[in-house]
């Protein structure tokens, strides 16, 4: 049964499929914002639609490749679908098309009746202390990017044979995915699709323990109850979390009240930091309340030690409850600082951006023409849907609905102009004028190439895959001339 919006949207589509020419529309991003956008224009448009999926990177499929944790592959079962997508033929991949170098956004405007901004956040959240431009501190997204095989950090500055402890500050999913990669014996990884480079660190790692640093409480992590239970049950660690940061304020008990998975989340740290487990080698430390406030470095300008200062939580009439710091400091010596505290989207030339929310302003999945006071009308034909659009937050399956909406109104928008499509409309026009300036487009035969290469070499290795993580290379897998460096 459609739900309202879908049944009020095909109705839309119906109507004016009768006189309106085929829908051209352009999609600049491959990950599952892109790929949902696509599932629901085909959905409703049917053979009247025309549908081309832009990626700067070779490879599609977005965070799904690049951001999913190697040991967590069924996660990744969502590729099947959006392969299914790919391979219609009302689709077309251009990947290796970097939008805004390669070609501009107005020009893609010219071309297409519709574009969908769905790049989704390929920056961070700063901490903005001292000490954060030290060696050994990084973005938990590059570390991230980094064992996951993305060619723009193949070469992290990251020595796990000299680390024996790590700071990561943040309790979300990708914080514990970093301590989770960090502490698992590399025994349960060489299977996996982690890149090869990576495996080889873990391999001589020396790491032993990580500081899991969070600014407010136990009540407040903003990891999921699943991500948490596979971190703290582990075997091979030690879970420890000092009984003072475990005490629940009234506010606390109320949270938990109200909401299952603060409960349940609150439940599985304290009962996993009172557990035995004689077979540990590793420790996993929970530092709640502890707001990073200094990196400290040797003369090598390498990490020694984090600062962090104590924090309390107050009542803010404006932001409700935040953390506040009380004057008090420790320090923890770790050689490795990993930030993750957010992602945050980049702004593309000519497209209005919310520097404070790390958003493109919008309506719905419309493009407005600014920010606050200055989005006073929409920006006719042009949209956004997934991180760019909301931020940084949610699951895979989240960019469903929102695709959702955003197509909706596209549809609405579509259904009462009836714009006509322009000359030259589409993936022939694109394609003629990426090829008159030598762009080395990956399309979707050539990534099944490129996927072929790296199923095999796993396939040789006892692994899932052996993935391609420099740019030069995953070219050459896929059968296309690297004709310039294609970093962001």
């Amino acid at each position: 049964m459609l739900s309202p919006l879908r049944a009020s949207v095909a109705s839309l589509v119906r109507s004016s499929s009768s006189c309106a020419k085929q829908l051209a529309v352009c999609i600049v991003g491959s990950g599952p914002a892109g790929f949902y956008t696509a599932h629901q224009l085909l959905k409703l448009y049917g053979e009247d639609v025309k549908i081309d999926i832009l990626d700067r990177l070779p490879t599609p499929f977005g965070l799904v490749r690049t951001g999913v944790a190697p040991d967590h592959e069924d996660t990744k079962n969502v590729t099947n679908q959006f392969t299914r997508i790919a391979q219609d033929p009302r689709v077309n991949f251009f990947g290796n098309v970097n939008v805004g170098r390669d070609i501009t956004l107005d020009e893609i405007r010219k071309l297409y009746n519709a574009v969908v901004l769905a790049y989704g956040a390929e920056s961070d959240r700063k901490l903005n202390i001292p000490g954060e431009n030290s060696h050994g501190v990084h973005a938990a997204r590059e570390f991230v990017w980094w064992y996951n095989g993305h060619p723009d950090q193949r070469d992290l500055p990251v020595d796990l044979s000299r680390v024996e402890s790590v700071a990561v500050c943040g309790i979300g999913n990708v914080a514990l995915d970093c301590a989770r990669i960090l502490l698992r014996p590399v025994s349960e990884l060489a299977s996996t699709d982690i890149a090869r480079h990576a495996l080889k660190q873990l391999q001589h790692s020396k790491v032993r323990q990580v500081q899991l640093c969070a600014r407010r409480g136990p009540v407040q992590a903003a990891c999921t109850a699943k991500e948490l239970k596979e971190l703290v049950s582990m075997p091979s660690i030690a879970v420890h979390a000092q009984p003072s940061q475990l005490a629940v304020s009234e506010a606390d008990q109320a949270q938990m009240k109200a909401t299952r998975l603060k409960r349940r989340i609150y439940e599985l740290i304290s009962n996993a930091a009172v557990s035995e487990k004689p077979g540990a080698s590793r420790d996993l430390f929970f530092q709640f309340y502890r707001n990073p406030a200094e990196i400290i470095a040797d003369a090598d300008n390498q990490v020694q030690a984090i600062r962090v200062e104590k924090t309390q939580l107050v009542a803010d009439p404006v932001r409700g409850t935040v953390a506040v710091g009380t004057g008090e400091y420790e320090e923890y010596p770790v050689q490795l600082v990993l930030k993750s505290i957010g992602y945050k989207s980049l702004p593309l030339p000519g497209v209005p951006f919310d520097d404070r929310q790390g958003v493109v302003p919008n309506a719905a999945g419309r493009v407005l023409t600014g920010v606050g006071a200055a989005a006073d009308s929409i920006v006719p034909g042009l949209y956004v849907c997934g991180w760019l659009k909301r931020g940084p937050t949610g699951i895979i399956g989240t960019n469903l609905t929102d695709a959702e909406e955003t197509v909706a109104s596209m549809a609405q928008d579509y259904a009462m102009t009836r714009q006509a499509p322009t000359a030259a409309v589409g993936g022939a026009g694109l394609q003629q004028l990426l090829q008159s300036r030598s762009v080395a487009v990956v399309d979707y035969a050539a990534w099944e190439q490129l996927n072929a290469h790296e199923v095999n070499r796993g396939q040789q290795q006892g692994s899932v895959r052996v993935k391609c993580a420099a740019w030069d290379e995953l070219l050459r897998a896929a059968g296309v001339a690297l004709p310039h460096v294609h970093a962001m």
